[in-house]
């Protein structure tokens, strides 16, 4: 169910607001990334903008406004560049609901499959709604992190997941 949101790859023109959206995210749910804030908003504007040169990010647009993101780190060593990890997954509240998430990790699958064999993730245990749209993606469990995050002190698991794409 696609809304009025438009998906398209984000360059290094976009880096003011995947900056801004990125740390609003890093802010309201700490545990839902394994970088933090404090890490990121001390980094100059072109390291964001480098980040999306060097790497497959997708943005989900409402209007003019970036609502969503989600990327794709491709290992490069020669016994790991069969797999990319997905990483920056975040829609905005006012986007929720509109089928934008769904649609950035769909998008990604898309434009990974034929050049990767397996995308990895990991998702916060208790974040159910998160896990609920992997699994419905076709991800498929492998194993838990215990204490994979400590955020003021607290220690958070995380659930390791991964999908085979479809052979080139």
């Amino acid at each position: 169910m696609q809304s009025s949101f438009a998906l398209r790859r984000l360059g290094a023109t976009d880096a003011d607001p995947y900056r801004h959206l990125r740390l609003e995210a890093l802010q309201a749910y700490p545990t839902a990334f394994g970088s933090s804030w404090d890490e990121e908003s001390a980094r100059p504007r072109e390291w964001f903008a480098a980040r999306l040169e060097h790497m497959l990010m997708l943005g989900g647009w409402l209007g003019e406004h970036l609502c969503g993101t989600a990327g794709v780190f491709v290992h490069d060593g020669i016994k790991t560049r069969h797999k990319g990890t997905i990483v920056s997954v975040y829609v905005h509240p006012d986007a929720r609901g509109s089928g934008m998430g769904q649609a950035l990790i769909r998008e990604l699958i898309a434009q990974v499959t034929g050049r990767l064999d397996t995308l990895l993730l990991t998702v916060e245990a208790s974040n159910t709604t998160a896990h609920a749209l992997y699994r419905k993606l076709g991800f498929e469990e492998y194993g838990r992190e215990p204490r994979a995050l400590k955020i003021d002190g607290r220690f958070y698991d995380e659930i390791l997941m991964a999908l085979r794409l479809p052979a080139a």
